[in-house]
Parts: structure tokens; sequence; C-alpha cells
């Protein structure tokens, strides 16, 4: 069965009527541009054919009752007047955190009964709470004919997993799950949220391998990698390191602290790559597109050492392969996590039987592959 007829079938199972409504909201990867979201800077994301699906019926009082299929098969309950923290069943919280922010703005909603089921992998940073809250956003937004955009949801998104869940999470991930094209990428400005679609050249694949890497001290690492873009950007005056140039970075390199520099270069490079990249792909120019990926994932090894020797490995491992045919590289915020490939489709079952084969072998770790495409968004 698909995730559709998944949802509609436990929705009558759990609340013994049928469902109003179906919505659907995707997963997305990150093709380039890594750390440069909290810079001000710029993303390439694409939003993936794994995603949240939602089936639900208005109810005339104010009761949220929702049944998560994939979290234990939980039941939560609760009621829109009264939204707290719940510290037992903590995947609810992206349902109520989403709803109290959405009454901000539409006061007068109703309760839902709610079946949800998801397929983005949990912690592969594909960002299965992003599909989550948008895929809430969109229901509702059928649920109760609101005039809801996908750049309002985003935001909404944004905001309730910022101050409900506690998550610092920038906003790329809201704005792909609710406004990616399908078969496209799309460059975002993290700064103004302007974007620009690209078409992925024809008979490419999103292959995307999670590294399996147990992640550690990601959060502190994080916070510390910020704060250092922070000092850089504070060095030149400027509000964000979007604002340097790679030109006025290297004439101060002596002035600034040797490891602060680096990760000013990092970003500050990223953005050069990413930009360029919706040009190559625009242009079909693979071997760009391989060199920019490829570029990006020494610069995030070297300059910004988020990656690990597992990741590191499955990148050249799959460079190897693929040549100038594609391109990859590590994605998102590192310490673990996924490497994403752009190959050709021709390539796919190749690939996957030689990462199946030499990952474990090498580092004892068994992999996990993923094919994609690039979906539609909720709200496109």
């Amino acid at each position: 069965m698909n995730q559709h007829e998944v949802v509609t079938q436990v929705f009558k199972q759990q609340f013994n009527y049928p469902a109003e409504i179906i919505c659907h909201a995707p997963g997305r990867v990150n093709i380039i541009g890594d750390h440069t979201d909290y810079n001000d800077g710029f993303v390439l994301p694409a939003a993936i054919n794994f995603g949240t699906t939602i089936a639900a019926a208005k109810r005339s009082d104010n009761v949220i009752r929702v049944f998560a299929q994939d979290c234990q098969q939980e039941l939560n309950e609760f009621r829109l007047d009264e939204i707290r923290f719940d510290e037992k069943q903590m995947w609810s919280n992206y349902v109520r955190g989403t709803l109290k922010v959405l009454q901000k703005t539409y006061p007068s909603i109703n309760g839902a009964d709610i079946a949800v089921s998801g397929n983005v992998p949990q912690g592969a940073g594909l960002s299965s709470s992003a599909s989550f809250e948008i895929a809430i956003l969109k229901t509702f937004t059928e649920l109760y004919q609101l005039d809801l955009d996908g750049l309002l949801a985003a935001k909404m998104g944004q905001q309730a997993e910022n101050e409900f869940v506690g998550c610092n999470c920038g906003i790329m991930d809201q704005l792909i799950s609710a406004m990616g094209k399908q078969d496209h990428a799309m460059l975002l400005d993290c700064r103004d949220l302007r974007f620009e679609d690209a078409l992925i050249p024809d008979g490419l694949s999103l292959f995307i391998v999670n590294s399996n890497v147990k992640r550690g001290l990601v959060d502190s690492a994080y916070n510390l990698r910020r704060e250092q873009c922070e000092q850089v950007a504070a060095y030149f005056n400027k509000p964000a390191l979007r604002d340097v140039s790679l030109a006025a970075l290297k004439a101060a390199q002596d002035k600034i602290d040797p490891v602060l520099y680096k990760r000013a270069h990092h970003v500050v490079s990223e953005n050069e790559r990413t930009v360029l990249a919706l040009t190559a792909l625009k242009e079909q120019d693979m071997k760009l597109i391989s060199e920019l990926m490829y570029s990006s994932h020494c610069s995030l090894r070297d300059d910004f050492e988020v990656t690990t020797p597992e990741m590191d490995g499955l990148v050249d491992m799959i460079a190897n392969e693929i040549g100038q045919q594609g391109g990859v590289r590590m994605t998102g915020g590192g310490f673990g996590g996924c490497v994403v490939a752009l190959v050709p489709h021709t390539m796919v079952a190749h690939l996957t039987a030689i990462v199946t084969k030499n990952y474990p072998k090498q580092y004892g770790l068994k992999p996990t592959i993923y094919t994609c495409v690039a979906s539609q968004g909720a709200f496109r």
C-alpha cells in the first residue's frame, strides 16, 4: 500500500468514519549550500518523494485528536485553547506548536481528527520535522479553506520549531517542503526568501546515502560554528558573512584568527558555489556541477570541519565511479548524516552495489540508500 492508502485506512480504523481530505508534504535534500542559511546566504535544495501524508476531518469542537501510525501507533489529544508542550509524546509537539502559531493568524479554526504516516527517514537530515509541520498547515488550509500561502506557511513552520519545539533551524526546510517544484531544485536566498527554480537535467537521480554514523556533539559544535561566523562578520562590520566578498576575506587573512578564517572561507566560498550551481543546472553543465559539489565537500571537510572519515570515504567512493557525469558531497549539518549525489539513472544500480559492498567492509557500518526524484511542494 502507498502512503495515501495507509492513512485512509488508518483513519477509518482509528476514528470509525472516513476522512474528508488527504494532504502530503515532502521532505528535502540540500544539493549544495550548507551552513550558509544562518549567514543570510544561498542554498539549493530539492523536495523529494519521501514525505508526510495526513488524512483528516473537521470537528465541530476545538479538540485535536492525532494518531501517528509511525510513532508506536500513538493517539494524542489536546484542545486548541490549551496547547502545552508534551514531555511524553514528543512527536506531538510538532502538531501542537504548528497549530499554536496558526491560531495567531486564524483564531477561528476548529478541531480535527488526524491520522499521520511519514516515510522521511528519521535522523537522516532529510527534514522529517519540516515535512510534518507543512503537512499539518496544508491540512488545516484545506479543511478550513484558509487563504494561507506557501511562504507564510514556511514562516509558521519555522516559528513553531524555533519557539515551541526548541530547535533553532533556518527556513530552508519548511520553504522547500511548501514551495518545491516537480523535477526542479530551488536556489533560495535565505535573507529575503526570494527563490528561483532550475530544472534538474533529465536522466539524473538524487542518490542519497545515510552514513548511519551516530551523531555526537552536534548542537554544541553547530552553535560554536555559528558564533565563529558571527565573529568574522562583526570584524568586517557587516550584518552577516553574506556581505563579505572572497577578495575582502583573503585580504584580511593575516588579521583574522586562523580557525575563524577557515570557517568564514567555507561560508563565503560556499555562497559563490551555490549561485554558480543554479547556472550549471540551467545549462546542464555536469562537469561544473561535479566540480562545485566536490569543492563544497572539501570545504566542509577542511575549512568547516564537520565531515567524518565515513562521509569522506562515501564521497570518494561515489566520486571515483561517476567522474564528471554527476556530483557528490556531504549534505546537512555534518558530524554524520547523509551524502547526496546527482547521478545518471543508468548508474544507480551499479553505485548501490559498490556502496553496499565496500562501505561496510571499510567502516563497519551498513549504509541506507534512497533513490529520489525532485517532487512538488505542498503549497506549489
